[in-house]
C-alpha cells in the first residue's frame, strides 16, 4: 500500500479538536484554508489571529514530495543533516529527466541509459533514508501524488511549484525549495509567512467546450502572474461541487501561474468518488466522518467578503473556453475573441504542434474528452494538420486509457504518445528545427508558456488551453479556428463541424496497472551505501557555504541589472541543463544566461568591471569570484516567478553573489535565497531601480545590526565619483537572520543537530 493509513487516521483524529481550539482562539468562523493551517501549527497550538501577509508561522507538514531534478540537490543537502531516516513520509519521483523525442518506449529507454548515474543515486539515497522511490516511467509527480498520497485536510510540501495540484483533493500542498524539504525531512518545523486569502466563488455549471482548465485560465487573466503572490486561493460555491476531483486538480495546478502559495477546494462527493476509484476507500470513509471539518464554515461562504481579502465570482454556465498566451500564462483570450487577437497581433496563424497531457491535464476525464474530438474527426474524414502529441500523467492513467482504447484513437488521427513524464512542458523536448529559431505557434494543455520554455526557441509562440481545444486546433491546423462556429473541409472536400466534447469522469471498469513503478525503501537503511564518484559530471557532494564575515559588505560589483520578466527559467534554465541538477559547479554555468541586461538589452552579455570587457554572465561572475570580489544582482518586478528550483538561488550563492535587489520577489524564490544565506532585498522606492549604473561599486550598510523590520542602506558609488544612498527593505525574521549569519539554513540545522 503506497499511503500510510495509520498516519491519515491520526491526522483525522486530531483534526476536530485542533480546529475547534483554533475557532475559539480567533473567535470567528474559519475558511477551509485556516482550518488546515491552524490544525498543523507546531505543537498543535491554537493560533491567535495571525496578521495575513506579515506573520511568519511554523507548521508540521504531513509529507514531503520531490521530483528527480530538484530531489538531487535536496537529498545532497539532506545527506549533510546527520539523520538516519526522514522524519516524515517522503517520496522521490523520476519525471523530469526523460526527453521527448520519438515516442514513449524509445524515449524512456534512452533516459534510463543516459541518466543511470542519477537514477542509481536517487534510488540508493531513498533506500537508505526511508524514502519511497517512483521509478522513471511511473509518471509525473503531481499526478502520482493525486492518485496515491493526497488526502483532504492534509498539509504537504513538495520541491516543485506545481505541488499545488493536490489542492484538487482538499490538501494544502505548497511548492518549496529543496532546503525547505531538507528541514522537514530532518524533523524541523516548516516556516511560512501566513498567507492572505483569495476566495473564488463558483456558480452554475460548465457547458459545451468549456472545461475546468478554462476556470484557471480566466482567473489568471484576472489576477495576472503576480496577483496571487502571498495568498492562498480557496474555491467554493455550488459550481465547485459540479467539478470532478481531477478537474479541481487542474485548476489548483495552474494556481502556480498566478503566484499563489497554493489553491484548494473543500471536500465533497466528487473527491470521495475519486478516492474510492483510486483504491483508497478507507481514506474516503475516514474523511466522510470529519467532512464538516474539511470545508469552510457555512458563515464564511454565506458572506465571503467578510472573511477573504479578495473575492472573485465566476458563473461557470457563462464561461467561455480560453486560450492564454503567448509568452505568459496570464494573457487570457476568450475563444470568441482569439482569432481576432491572432490577426491583430501578427502571431503565426499556422499551428505547428498541439500537445496534450502533462501534470495539468492528463486525467482519465481529460483524455476521454479529447479522444471524443479525435474519434469524431477520424470518422468524419479529418486528420490532424498539425503535429500532435499525448503525454500521459502516470503509468496508471496510461495503462487504463490504453486498455479502454483511447490511445489508439489519438494514434489513428496521427498522434504520438510520449513517455509518462514532464517532457515538452519543461523543455525536455528534442523538437526538430527548434535550433533554427523560426517564428511559429504551438498550443498545449500545459501550464507555462514563457519564451524558450518548451523548445528553447525564443520565437515559438506558445499558447495554453484545455486538451479538447488543443485537439480541435491541431485538427484544424490553424489558430483562427473556432470549433463553436467554424467548419473544416475533410478529405472528400465536405464541410464538417466538430461536436462538443464529452468525457467520462472515472473509468467504468476501474483504474488498472501492471507495474505502477514504486520501490519501497529498506526497513533498515544503515547498510545501504550512497556513492558519488568525485569525477562525476552530473553529481557533486556539497560543501557548506561560508558564514557571514560579521561586517557590512563593501565594494560589491554590479553583475547584472535584469530588465523585465526574470523567471527561474531565465535564472537557471531547464531543458538540456537538467542533466546537471545534481552538480552545482556545472549547472552554475547557466546562471542568469536568459536574463536581459538593462544596459544593452542583450541576454548573457554583461560587463566585467575588472577588465572593461563584455562576456557571459557565468564567466564574468567566475572572474569576480576568483578575484575575491562580491557582487549584486538587480531585478525587476516578481523576480524569480515560476518553478521552485532552488538552483536559481544556489548558483549565485555558489559563484559569489552576495545579494539580490529587486522591485518585488516571487514567494518561493525569495525563500530559496534566504535559505542559502543570501540577502534578498527590495527597493523601498521602486524608482531607485533607475539609479543603478553599470559600473557601480556598491556597499550594503546596516548588517551589523541586522534585525527584523529594520531597512538596510545601499550606497551606489558611481564611476563618475558621485554616489547615491538608497533604502532597501527585507522580510527576514529572527530565524532567517540566523540563516544569513551562519551562511545557510542547512548550516543552522547541522549545528542544531550536532548540539542536540
Amino acid at each position: 500500500m503506497a499511503f500510510d493509513i495509520d498516519m491519515i487516521r491520526k491526522v483525522y483524529e486530531q483534526l476536530p479538536g485542533r480546529i475547534e481550539a483554533a475557532r475559539k482562539a480567533v473567535n470567528k468562523p474559519l475558511t477551509l484554508t485556516e482550518k488546515i493551517l491552524y490544525s498543523h501549527l507546531t505543537e498543535g497550538k491554537a493560533s491567535k489571529a495571525y496578521e495575513r501577509g506579515n506573520s511568519y508561522v511554523e507548521f508540521n507538514p504531513d509529507r514531503v514530495a520531490m521530483q528527480d531534478a530538484t530531489a538531487q540537490m535536496a537529498l545532497l543537502q539532506f545527506m549533510q543533516a546527520g539523520r538516519d531516516q526522514v522524519a516524515v513520509p517522503s517520496t522521490v519521483h523520476c519525471d523530469h529527466l526523460i526527453q521527448a523525442k520519438t515516442g514513449a518506449d524509445s524515449d524512456l529507454a534512452t533516459a534510463i541509459d543516459t541518466n543511470k548515474e542519477v537514477y542509481d543515486f536517487l534510488s540508493s539515497v531513498s533506500n537508505k533514508y526511508g524514502i519511497g522511490f517512483w521509478k522513471p516511467g511511473a509518471g509525473i509527480i503531481h499526478q502520482v501524488i493525486l492518485e496515491q498520497y493526497a488526502f483532504p485536510g492534509a498539509l504537504m510540501i513538495g520541491t516543485d511549484s506545481h505541488t499545488v495540484n493536490a489542492g484538487g483533493l482538499g490538501m494544502v500542498a505548497i511548492g518549496v525549495g529543496g532546503a525547505d524539504a531538507c528541514d522537514v525531512m530532518a524533523g524541523l518545523p516548516w516556516e511560512l509567512k501566513f498567507p492572505k486569502l483569495i476566495g473564488v466563488k463558483l456558480t452554475g455549471e460548465l457547458k459545451g467546450w468549456a472545461s475546468p482548465k478554462d476556470v484557471i485560465l480566466k482567473v489568471a487573466g484576472i489576477l495576472t502572474v503576480k496577483g496571487g503572490t502571498g495568498a492562498i486561493v480557496e474555491y467554493f460555491g455550488p459550481g465547485a461541487s459540479s467539478l470532478s476531483c481531477t478537474g479541481k486538480g487542474t485548476i489548483c495546478n495552474m494556481g502556480a501561474e498566478i503566484g499563489a502559495t497554493t489553491s484548494i477546494f473543500g471536500y465533497d462527493t466528487r473527491m470521495s468518488d475519486y478516492l474510492k476509484a483510486t483504491d483508497r476507500s478507507d481514506v474516503a470513509t475516514l474523511a466522510d466522518k470529519v467532512s464538516d471539518h474539511l470545508t469552510g464554515d457555512a458563515e464564511v461562504y454565506a458572506d465571503p467578503e467578510k472573511y477573504f481579502d479578495q473575492v472573485i465570482e465566476i458563473n461557470l454556465s457563462e464561461l467561455e473556453p480560453h486560450i492564454n498566451g503567448p509568452f505568459t500564462p496570464d494573457l487570457a483570450w476568450p475563444l470568441s475573441e482569439f482569432a481576432k487577437a491572432v490577426k491583430e497581433n501578427g502571431w503565426p496563424e499556422k499551428l505547428d504542434v498541439g500537445l496534450i497531457g502533462s501534470c495539468t491535464n492528463s486525467s482519465y476525464e481529460d483524455i476521454t474528452r479529447a479522444a471524443s474530438i479525435a474519434k469524431e474527426a477520424t470518422e468524419k474524414g479529418l486528420k490532424a494538420k498539425s503535429e500532435f502529441t499525448i503525454t500521459p500523467g502516470s503509468e496508471q492513467v496510461r495503462y487504463t486509457v490504453e486498455r479502454d482504447g483511447y490511445l489508439s484513437i489519438f494514434e489513428d488521427m496521427g498522434g504520438v504518445v510520449l513517455a509518462n513524464a514532464c517532457g515538452p512542458c519543461i523543455g525536455q523536448w528534442a523538437r526538430h528545427n527548434a535550433d533554427k529559431q523560426e517564428k511559429n505557434s504551438i498550443i498545449t494543455s500545459f501550464n507555462r508558456n514563457f519564451a524558450k520554455r518548451n523548445d528553447g526557441n525564443p520565437n515559438t509562440h506558445a499558447f495554453v488551453a484545455s486538451p479538447e481545444i488543443v485537439t480541435a486546433f491541431a485538427i484544424a491546423g490553424n489558430l483562427s479556428f473556432n470549433p463553436n462556429t467554424d467548419t473544416l473541409k475533410n478529405e472528400n472536400g465536405e464541410e464538417v463541424k466538430l461536436s462538443e466534447p464529452n468525457g467520462i469522469e472515472l473509468p467504468p471498469k476501474g483504474f488498472d496497472v501492471e507495474d505502477a513503478g514504486f520501490q519501497a525503501p529498506a526497513e533498515n537503511g544503515s547498510g545501504v551505501s550512497v556513492v558519488v564518484d568525485p569525477e562525476s559530471k552530473r553529481l557533486q557532494l556539497l560543501e557548506p557555504f561560508r558564514a557571514w564575515e560579521g561586517v557590512d559588505l563593501a565594494g560589491l560589483k554590479l553583475l547584472i541589472k535584469a530588465k523585465g520578466k526574470c523567471t527561474t527559467d531565465h535564472i537557471s534554465m531547464a531543458g538540456p541543463w537538467l542533466k546537471f541538477r545534481g552538480h552545482l559547479d556545472n549547472i552554475s554555468n547557466n546562471m542568469l544566461i536568459g536574463a536581459m541586461n538593462f544596459f544593452n538589452e542583450k541576454t548573457d552579455h554583461v560587463k566585467n568591471q575588472l577588465t572593461g570587457e563584455y562576456d557571459s554572465v557565468p564567466n564574468v561572475q567566475r572572474a569576480y569570484k576568483a578575484a575575491g570580489v562580491g557582487t549584486l544582482v538587480v531585478g525587476d518586478e516578481n523576480y524569480g516567478e515560476g518553478s521552485s528550483r532552488e538552483h536559481a538561488a544556489m548558483e549565485p550563492r555558489f559563484l559569489g553573489v552576495r545579494a539580490v535587489l529587486v522591485k518585488s520577489f516571487a514567494r518561493i524564490h525569495e525563500t530559496n535565497l534566504k535559505k542559502q544565506g543570501m540577502l534578498a532585498l527590495t527597493f523601498a522606492d521602486k524608482s531607485d531601480y533607475d539609479k543603478i549604473k553599470e559600473d557601480d561599486n556598491i556597499d550594503i550598510k546596516g548588517l551589523i545590526n541586522f534585525t527584523p523590520g529594520t531597512p538596510l542602506t545601499l550606497v551606489l558609488n558611481h564611476a563618475d565619483g558621485t554616489a547615491d544612498e538608497i533604502v532597501v527593505n527585507h522580510t527576514y525574521n529572527a530565524n532567517q537572520i540566523e540563516w544569513f549569519k551562519a551562511g545557510s539554513a542547512l548550516n543552522v540545522i547541522k549545528s542544531g543537530l550536532t548540539q542536540g
